[in-house]
């Protein structure tokens, strides 16, 4: 069975060598590049999304209201003629 401390130091030494190899310098550009694609593409956050969703409902369903209300005022109107 592996050594727990020895596992330990070859993680930590493996860790090291990756944070001072070109592999992290490729992970920074490659973080960086996505970073300024995304935010060119004027994406919302899913809370964004969920808010405006629910405020479109409440809208929709107010607009139903109204027309509704709407369609018994021109019926009382064309009978009152």
């Amino acid at each position: 069975m592996i050594n727990n401390k020895a596992f330990e130091d070859f993680a930590q030494k493996l860790s090291g060598l990756i944070a001072s190899s070109p592999a992290a310098d490729i992970e920074k550009n490659a973080r960086a590049m996505m970073s300024s694609f995304f935010s060119k593409l004027d994406l919302v956050t899913r809370e964004e999304f969920d808010i405006q969703t629910n405020v479109l409902a409440r809208t929709r369903q107010l607009v139903d209201q109204l027309t509704a209300r709407l369609d018994e005022l021109e019926a009382r109107n064309k009978n009152a003629q």
